[in-house]
This record gives structure tokens, sequence and C-alpha cells, in this order.
């Protein structure tokens, strides 16, 4: 929250209360995709960067898909028009989210080939890559951990140097997780992706 709405909230708390309490009521009667989808869209329309990023990770983690986000854009066309649809699809591709590669947008789910599970060392945490997305693979004895390398709050892409020994911290907001769990220790609230995965011939598969 800027500082500007921190300092009415302090000097109007009624007038900010209410109007606040009316844009949470104000979507109750709407499935969670689709408030989520409008909240795209307003984000964009203000062309408020962090809450765009945000929003589209929230829509995305709530089963919005990256055709719908795109269709909800251009069907919001008459009120955002040309130029901030362009600022949000230069937002989007400086993500570089791999589901919404021209490639990926409707490809269906499948396994993908990860390493030889000789590969993954005992007891410690390896870095992959596997069509076009960055993985951490967490092993002990036979239980293997496959998880996304995008930070659960705005899909930053974590490098492989954020990692001290099992802790992962996004360089972003310094979200920190603990990847023999997934789970967020540190600013955050939700953990890592965590992928489906089997082993198949001595080589780990992953699915997504």
């Amino acid at each position: 929250m800027s500082d500007a709405l921190n300092y009415l909230i302090k000097v109007r708390p009624e007038a900010m209360g209410a109007y606040f309490k009316f844009l949470k009521k104000a979507g109750d009667h709407l499935d969670t995709r689709t408030r989520d989808l409008i909240s795209v869209i307003t984000k964009v329309a203000v062309q408020t960067e962090p809450g765009f990023r945000q929003y589209l990770t929230r829509a995305l983690r709530n089963g919005a898909s990256p055709q719908e986000i795109i269709d909800a854009l251009l069907m919001a066309f008459p009120v955002l028009g040309l130029a901030k649809i362009v600022w949000a699809t230069d937002i989007l591709l400086q993500m570089d989210i791999p589901e919404f590669r021209p490639e990926n947008l409707d490809a269906p789910p499948q396994w993908h080939d990860i390493a030889a599970v000789s590969a993954v060392p005992d007891g410690e945490i390896s870095f992959f890559e596997a069509a076009g997305r960055h993985l951490f693979v967490y092993r002990q004895g036979e239980d293997l951990k496959v998880y996304d390398s995008r930070c659960p709050h705005q899909v930053t892409d974590i490098p492989h140097l954020a990692l001290e020994g099992h802790k992962l911290t996004c360089p972003k907001h310094h979200w920190a997780f603990d990847v023999q769990t997934g789970q967020c220790v540190a600013i955050g609230d939700r953990p890592l992706r965590q992928f489906d995965h089997r082993v198949e011939g001595g080589r780990l598969l992953a699915h997504w």
C-alpha cells in the first residue's frame, strides 16, 4: 500500500474504512477467478506495476489460465486502450512466465525429463533446467521433491545462487523458503510450487 493511502487511512479512518469495506463486499457474488481477472484489469487501467504483478500471480494461482488473462485484457480494450494493453504485455514479457510463452499457451500438461536420478545427490538440493523452466530438486534417500524456481509472490525466477544450505531466498522481496519442505519461512505466507514427479528407467520426470 502506498504512503498516500496509509496517510488517508490514518487521518480519515471512517471514510477510508468504509471505502475498503465497499470494495471487499462488491465482489461477494463473483467467483474467485472472475474477481481476480477484474482486479488484473483495474491494475492495468491505473498502470500500477506491483499491483499488476501481484494480481496476475493471484489469478494464476486461483485457476485462471494465461489464455483467460490475455482474453480479459483484450475484452477490456474499450476501457484500457491499446497503449495500456501493450504496457501490461511488456511486463508479462519481462516476467517471462513459461505458461505465457506462445509455444506453451495451448500445450496440455505433460511429463518432462529432468535428469538421471543418479545425478541428484542424496541429502542435497540440485538445480536443473528442463523444457525452458528452472527447477530445484531435493532428495532424501528415495524421496524426491521437485519445485518450480518461481517465487509464489510475483513469480520472480529465483536463481540457484540464492540458495544457502536448505534456505532459498527470493532476491526481489526476500521471501525465504525451506527447500526440504517447500514452506515459506520468512516474509511471505505461500509455499513453493511443487510438481508431481515419477521415476522411470532411472530418470526423474516432472509433470506440468
